[in-house]
């Protein structure tokens, strides 16, 4: 039985890779975050939704790096882009960062399917001397084979190359002829991040935009000022603005539904 003959991809939108099955498990309860739920992100929703569309349609498109602050919705937007494009074929795997070992496997038995795949790795990133990273390039760009047209890889991660970067590593490039040649370490640090044709970068909120984010949560509240305070209070306590600051302030603070 192959890692992926006990789902039912016409009825299941999404499922996440098990090692200790070495299969796949459909996901049973997914997150219901919806794309009008998002805020402070436009720029951000605009592209990755334009280029899904670019691959659900066959149009050319690329994979998807979203690096940046901490809480700022990178993880949140992929979610919320499965709940719009399922009903198209989109159709998704979580595979965590210790399994990518396993994604050209996997990727070999979702290629021949109707249906159009993301692979999404939450909070990826790598340490000097892991090699999980060597299997994600091959299906990012292919080898001897080209990757396959229905799979696209969208990963989140806090590290805009994906690896470390150390003070030593830049005192080891060189200046030929006027040109500033990386150290091999910089190039293999780039070199991953390089083969996501599409790289979209997220800030710590704004003020004003941690308070749209509050009101999208609040939209019965009357006194505002009042929410305001609190929310910025909170906030301030935590020490940081952003999405996920605005939905810990709702489970904190939101009453029952009916109450």
């Amino acid at each position: 039985m192959s890692a992926t003959d006990s789902i039912d991809w016409k009825t299941t939108p999404a499922a996440v890779w098990r090692r200790h099955r070495s299969g796949l498990r459909p996901i049973r309860r997914l997150d219901p975050v919806q794309w009008s739920d998002l805020t402070g992100i436009d720029r951000q929703q605009q592209a990755l939704g334009r280029n899904t569309e670019r691959f659900l349609s066959g149009t050319p498109s690329n994979n998807a790096l979203l690096w940046g602050a901490r809480g700022t919705g990178k993880s949140s937007l992929i979610k919320a882009l499965l709940n719009r494009y399922q009903e198209r074929g989109l159709r998704m795997i979580e595979v965590d960062k210790d399994d990518l070992v396993n994604l050209p496997e996997i990727v070999d038995e979702i290629c021949d399917l109707p249906f159009r795949f993301v692979i999404f790795c939450d909070d990826l990133s790598f340490d000097v001397g892991e090699t999980g990273y060597k299997a994600l390039k091959s299906v990012l760009e292919g080898s001897l084979e080209l990757p396959p047209e229905n799979v696209r890889v969208y990963a989140t991660s806090n590290r805009r190359h994906l690896m470390p970067e150390f003070m030593a590593d830049n005192l080891k490039s060189e200046m030929r002829d006027g040109e500033l040649h990386p150290a091999e370490a910089i190039e293999e640090q780039v070199s991953l991040a390089d083969r996501f044709g599409l790289q979209l970068s997220f800030y710590a909120f704004s003020q004003d935009v941690y308070l749209q984010a509050v009101d999208a949560l609040f939209p019965n509240v009357t006194d505002r000022d009042a929410l305001h305070r609190e929310a910025i209070r909170f906030a301030t306590a935590k020490g940081v603005r952003n999405g996920r600051t605005a939905q810990q302030f709702y489970r904190q603070v939101a009453e029952k539904p009916g109450h």
